[in-house]
């Protein structure tokens, strides 16, 4: 059994893994990706968060896994 340490631990390993970076690139028009979606075949598809908004009704029928990080756009420095 693991420790409550050790579940947090992987918990924020994952949450790390995930990060989107200003180096992911929408698939659809090439800007900056705030969405990633998981697909079942093991692949996965960036967009930014206009085209995320637009195929999000769509893609939430296939899709093995949806990361938002769009609420970075309205973050202050």
């Amino acid at each position: 059994m693991q420790s409550v340490a050790a579940e947090t631990s992987a918990v924020s390993d994952l949450e790390n893994a995930y990060q989107l970076t200003a180096a992911d690139r929408c698939d659809s028009c090439g800007a900056q990706a705030y969405i990633r979606v998981d697909m079942p075949s093991g692949g996965e598809l960036l967009f930014c968060a206009h085209h995320g908004r637009k195929y999000q009704e769509k893609l939430s029928q296939v899709a093995t896994g949806w990361h938002d990080e769009s609420a970075k756009l309205n973050e202050r420095p």
